[in-house]
């Protein structure tokens, strides 16, 4: 039954936006469908955590406590950027930048790049896996090319042919896994549940190839280095709340892919291999991340930037692995994509208010957008991994985990790229948020349903860096059982 919410109502709602051309009136019944996928998925949540089974009527779909963790994550951050969605397309239709047709193509694709995001955590099947992620490419790219602009065009055209081209790793890691399914699982079947059964049978040569392909392929669509270069320039074209989604939960859906096949490789060769492979990826990532961060001056690419820093992160924490490492990447998913989809919606209504991104031209935030600016200020802070926030907390654990495991190299290195992060984070938002306001911009206060979408976040933050709910560590838990096998 929970199936049927989570995926029947996006698609209900992308075909009522096409008879319901009032923005704001379907704006306000989108949102409530997200809050019902919200919880529905946290009572899948707890029903998970209680070991309730479900009930699933076909082999075709498989739910355990790793895919109802990442699904718990779209359905949050769909539903807070639907809410900033309302008054953030009332305004673009008031102003004239877009009509009420456009403002209805918003929800159609918004609602169907959920929908792609929530299939790819609950199809069982490998192959249909990979059609699903290449499929939330092909939806979003129409949201990062919105507005028509050249520049968002370019963007939108620089991520379909990266990740495409990506696609295609991921695509020959998925034959050779079936391959040497095939011939030596004796299975003829790409059912993660079926590979899993007879993952030690499988040859450990084939399957170390693949997954270098996998993790390459479907890491071009999560954001790790070297294959980030299309990242940048989506997230900065992009409407705010579908950077909210993009960089809070499509990467992490890719990284979800990730994991799936990292959990089959795992049983089959040893476990170091797919460990050494995610702490170099991050630490290349951190490092790059690291480079662009301290010369930004585009807010939003300074925010994409960081993105690349936080999943760099989570491959690390998956590399240096045990229980702590393990549960702090899962951790930081949750951590980064609360925290990230606050950054982007706060700066997107400062963007909006003094019409450019970049940061040498925008001064006293606090002045301007007295809210906004106080929200911004905490989640630079946050988001760098300061206490008392949530980021925080997920960093310390994959610390401490390197060191536990022995990889101290990693650790130094990943110290050290943090505080030049944390550092730069705080040197280029205090700028922007302190000084002297353009005396042109006059002051404003923001609309309510962009100060409710960033008062929900906070909160989320605040709470999670004080204190982890025992429901939430229980849920977390359950997904690193299945995770290390």
């Amino acid at each position: 039954m929970e199936l049927v919410f989570i995926l029947g109502i996006p698609l209900c709602l992308a075909i009522v936006s096409l008879f319901l051309r009032r923005s704001g009136v379907f704006g306000i019944l989108n949102a409530f469908g997200y809050l019902v996928i919200l919880c529905v998925s946290l009572k899948l949540s707890f029903d998970i955590t209680k070991n309730v089974t479900l009930f699933i009527p076909s082999t075709f779909f498989h739910i355990d406590a790793l895919s109802a963790y990442f699904i718990l994550l779209i359905a949050l951050i769909s539903f807070i950027s639907s809410i900033y969605s309302i008054g953030y397309l009332a305004s673009d239709v008031k102003e004239g930048a877009i009509t009420e047709r456009k403002a209805s193509g918003y929800w159609m694709l918004y609602n169907l790049f959920a929908f792609t995001m929530f299939f790819v955590t609950v199809v069982n099947n490998l192959g249909v896996m990979w059609v699903s992620i290449e499929m939330t490419t092909l939806i979003s790219a129409f949201l990062v090319g919105f507005y028509n602009t050249k520049k968002s065009i370019e963007a939108a055209w620089k991520y379909i042919i990266i990740c495409s081209a990506g696609i295609v790793l991921a695509f020959l890691g998925t034959i050779l896994l079936y391959y040497t399914v095939s011939r030596h699982g004796g299975i003829n079947s790409l059912n993660w549940t079926d590979i899993v059964s007879v993952a030690g049978n499988l040859d450990p040569r084939v399957t170390k190839i693949a997954f270098l392909f996998i993790l390459v392929g479907y890491g071009t669509k999560a954001g790790l280095v070297p294959m980030h270069t299309w990242l940048p320039d989506a997230h900065s074209q992009a409407l705010s709340p579908v950077s909210a989604l993009l960089s809070g939960v499509l990467l992490k859906t890719a990284f979800y892919a990730i994991i799936r096949f990292m959990i089959i490789v795992n049983k089959c060769v040893p476990v170091y291999y797919t460990q050494n492979l995610f702490i170099f990826f991050g630490i290349i990532s951190l490092g790059i991340a690291a480079g662009f961060i301290l010369v930004q001056k585009d807010i939003k690419r300074l925010l994409a930037y960081s993105s690349v820093e936080h999943i760099g992160i989570i491959s690390i924490g998956l590399g240096f692995g045990g229980i702590l490492g393990i549960y702090g990447a899962l951790f930081h998913a949750f951590n980064h994509a609360v925290t990230k989809a606050l950054m982007f919606l706060g700066a997107g209504s400062v963007v909006r208010k003094y019409k450019t991104s970049n940061m040498h031209l925008i001064k006293g935030v606090i002045n301007v957008m007295p809210f906004t600016g106080v929200i911004l200020i905490l989640g630079a802070f946050a988001l760098a991994g300061s206490p008392p926030f949530s980021i925080f907390l997920s960093e310390i654990m994959i610390l401490t985990a390197g060191f536990q495991q022995g990889s101290y190299t990693g650790a130094i290195l990943f110290l050290l790229f943090v505080g030049i992060i944390f550092a730069a984070i705080i040197y280029h938002f205090s700028k922007v948020i302190f000084g002297n306001k353009p005396q042109a911009i006059m002051v404003t206060h923001g609309q309510i349903t962009a100060k409710l979408s960033l008062i929900l976040l906070l909160i989320l933050i605040l709470i999670f860096g004080i204190s982890i709910p025992v429901f939430f560590d229980k849920f977390i838990l359950n997904a690193v059982e299945i995770i290390k096998g």
